[in-house]
């Protein structure tokens, strides 16, 4: 894929935001301001394929409408280049016997891993790729499975002392020191991260 084309990036996770500009992309940072609420019971995939699909038109409509603070810099790329940008916008959970999404607070926290200790559970993220202004839709899911060794009390109580796992689905960051906790996972390693790149790359070549 052409990295010059404009692409925005319906995210303000630090962690998607470095894995584009590792990859040599770069792209412009217009966080989703949705409500992530469902109209129904889902599934876990149709979960985050919605709330994905959600956050990608909701700044579809703010970029062409100039509603988002500090258009005038993006819109001026589009201007210029007279080409549509990709809108990416993705969705993680972690499912364990229900959909399990950041912890509220610490006793959030700590229930979460408490549940997750010593067994599997999955991790699915839902990305939307469109291209603004155009009837271009991509959606998909990918889900990796993962299974925690026994921690004790003490480990999950020094753990969410510190700020990693209050921005993450399921309370933790295998890339960060919860995991040497993973037994073993199988599946996308950066899908649990949040941004399964090898499936997103793959349907941008297509685009």
């Amino acid at each position: 894929m052409n990295k010059d084309r404009r692409i925005i990036l319906a995210s303000g996770s630090p962690r998607r935001i470095e894995m584009m500009r590792q990859r040599g992309f770069d792209p412009i940072v217009m966080p989703s301001r949705i409500e992530e609420n469902l109209p129904g019971e889902m599934g876990m995939e149709q979960t985050v394929m919605f709330l994905a699909l959600k956050k990608a038109l909701s700044v579809e409509t703010e970029y062409l409408c100039h509603e988002y603070t500090g258009i005038a810099e993006e819109k001026k790329y589009y201007e210029e280049d007279k080409a549509n940008p990709l809108i990416i916008a993705a969705d993680t959970i972690v499912y364990k016997d229900g959909v399990i999404g950041k912890p509220k607070d610490r006793a959030d926290a700590y229930r979460i891993l408490k549940k997750l200790c010593g067994t599997e559970h999955f991790v699915a993220t839902g990305v939307a790729i469109i291209e603004a202004g155009q009837p271009v839709r991509t959606v998909f899911a990918c889900v990796t499975k993962v299974c925690f060794a026994n921690y004790s009390d003490a480990e999950i109580e020094a753990y969410i002392d510190t700020e990693e796992p209050y921005d993450k689905a399921g309370g933790y960051a295998i890339q960060g020191s919860w995991g040497r906790f993973v037994d073993y996972y199988e599946g996308d390693y950066d899908n649990v991260i949040g941004f399964p790149w090898s499936r997103i790359a793959s349907e941008l070549e297509k685009l």
